[in-house]
């Protein structure tokens, strides 16, 4: 067999090649690029009544566009484009893109793109010296950053941009970006061809990634002798298995499967089976399945069907959630498989789930009554003239904790929402309530 490696060396990667040029055939993030938006604005070509565009941050995953938004960008308006990568560049280099931007903009009028990836490891110093170009309009900054912006940008700077939040390619966007991968004549045109069911199973693999998914099928690719123009040879299941070094599993995220398993392990651990549970559970990440998809499954479950229960449920299901993130995969299936034991054993009770649905039916239906004026809020001027906060009773001061004190008022004053269950931590919470509910009954009918 010929080493098709050979194929590649000397080119740019796959995802390189196939970035698009054109803000139009951007795959994905379509509320983001919708026609008036502010991307959309930025993409018009430069004449004397185009908008002047807002600097933007593009806040998302690795793999959902960022960078190819900011060329495209670029490519479909026209106007000066500069790119710097916050690992490799400093000051210096910031300084030196704004002096050629100030030129510019002082001689034609015109901005200056400056699109910075990984913002995020700039220091305070660094973005802040960003700040005096973006606000003279010198430059029209769009910056990449996979972690959120209101913890890693400073203040200054966010209120100067537009933060954007990019999601995950879905399964249809990814099958979009291979397919045009393997037809393209910039892509594996003429030498290669895929059936659906292999670019199916790509676009389960990457995640999300538009990034991880070309990479993927450049490499089952790069282990196949290349075909003719007329004879193209197929990337098959197999290759991409040997890629992958695993074995494929049937599982469609946009299909019956992708619904069918995660009912099954979520029915499974509220059924608190846990052997059921942790096998749906390597069905799906096997699969590729997104592992932040089943760490907020848990943590909706943990509330759900857990509750008051066992509150330590909740707790250990963020916990998990938090650890995927932090970590990654393939480790990251281990607190996942803690959390999913944990909440299987554990207790259940959907109290606190019934209780906020009743409530929330209660408001919607109009069922509602005036806030009791001693608990308004009696901090500004002119609140205690209107009764605000006159007569509220601090429990702090009694040592019952318990005062004969109104809290609902009008239609909702005999409603009763919380209804705990007699198992686990709850049987406790059942009793204290039961003892406390007779304390404020007997406040309200005066017995």
């Amino acid at each position: 067999m010929t080493d098709s490696s050979s194929l590649f060396s000397g080119a740019s990667p796959l995802a390189a090649r196939m970035r698009p040029r054109r803000i139009d055939d951007v795959v994905g993030q379509e509320s983001l690029l919708r026609s008036g938006g502010v991307l959309w604005q930025l993409a018009q070509p430069v004449n004397k009544d185009a908008p002047r565009g807002t600097s933007v941050i593009l806040y998302g995953p690795p793999g959902t566009g960022k960078t190819t938004i900011a060329r495209a960008i670029a490519g479909s308006s026209g106007r000066q484009f500069e790119e710097l990568s916050a690992i490799s560049a400093g000051v210096k280099e910031v300084r030196a893109v704004i002096e050629t931007a100030k030129f510019n903009f002082d001689s034609y009028s015109r901005s200056t793109i400056l699109f910075l990836d990984e913002i995020h490891r700039f220091s305070k110093t660094q973005q802040d010296s960003l700040l005096g170009a973006v606000e003279a309009g010198w430059i029209i900054l769009i910056a990449a950053t996979t972690e959120n912006p209101s913890f890693s940008v400073v203040a200054p700077l966010l209120s100067r941009a537009t933060v954007l939040r990019l999601e995950p390619l879905d399964d249809a966007e990814l099958l979009e970006v291979v397919r045009r991968a393997v037809e393209s004549p910039n892509g594996l045109a003429s030498r290669y061809s895929a059936d659906k069911p292999v670019l199916e199973q790509l676009a389960l693999l990457a995640g999300g990634d538009a990034r991880r998914a070309l990479t993927l099928l450049e490499s089952a690719a790069s282990l196949i002798e290349p075909g003719a123009p007329e004879e193209p040879a197929p990337i098959t299941l197999e290759s991409l298995q040997a890629t992958l070094d695993r074995a494929l599993v049937v599982y469609d995220r946009a299909g019956d499967q992708h619904y069918d398993v995660i009912s099954a392990f979520i029915k499974s651990v509220r059924g608190s089976d846990a052997d059921a549970a942790i096998h749906y559970l390597a069905r799906m990440l096997e699969a590729g399945e997104d592992p932040r998809f089943v760490a907020r499954r848990l943590v909706i479950l943990a509330a759900e069907d857990i509750g008051l229960a066992d509150p330590q449920a909740l707790v250990i299901a963020n916990a998990a959630a938090d650890a995927v993130a932090f970590i990654g995969m393939p480790e990251g299936r281990i607190p996942l498989a803690e959390a999913t034991i944990y909440l299987a054993l554990a207790p259940k009770s959907n109290s606190a789930y019934n209780a906020i649905n009743l409530a929330m039916d209660d408001v919607r239906a109009g069922i509602s009554g005036p806030v009791p004026k001693p608990l308004r809020s009696s901090n500004y001027a002119g609140a205690k003239g209107l009764g605000n906060g006159i007569g509220y009773l601090y429990p702090h001061d009694d040592p019952r904790a318990v005062l004969e004190q109104q809290y609902l008022k009008g239609k909702t004053e005999r409603r009763e929402y919380y209804k705990p269950k007699d198992i686990g931590a709850e049987r406790e919470l059942r009793e204290r309530w039961g003892r406390l509910r007779a304390i404020i009954r007997a406040f309200k009918t005066g017995k």
